[in-house]
């Protein structure tokens, strides 16, 4: 039981760290990304858990940023107008 609570509390941290890393500046909430890798590096499972939570950007489905909808070109006026 110790070693599966060590093992996910490791994979906790590496997955908020790479998580972190590979974001770019403008998509981390709440702190800028140098931050949170800082907090998750010396709050081990703690800060990892703590970005998950508070850092990362929200989905499409929670309130988050929605994706861009593709129109047809026949339906797009921009498209339209430029013929």
């Amino acid at each position: 039981m110790r070693v599966l609570l060590v093992v996910l509390s490791i994979a906790i941290q590496l997955y908020g760290l790479i998580d972190c890393a590979q974001r770019e500046d403008s998509d981390v909430r709440s702190l800028p990304r140098w931050g949170w890798l800082i907090i998750i590096v010396l709050i081990p499972t703690i800060g990892a858990v703590a970005y998950l939570v508070a850092g990362r950007p929200k989905r499409p489905g929670n309130g988050g940023k929605k994706p861009k909808r593709s129109i047809a070109p026949d339906d797009d006026p921009d498209f339209l107008r430029g013929l």
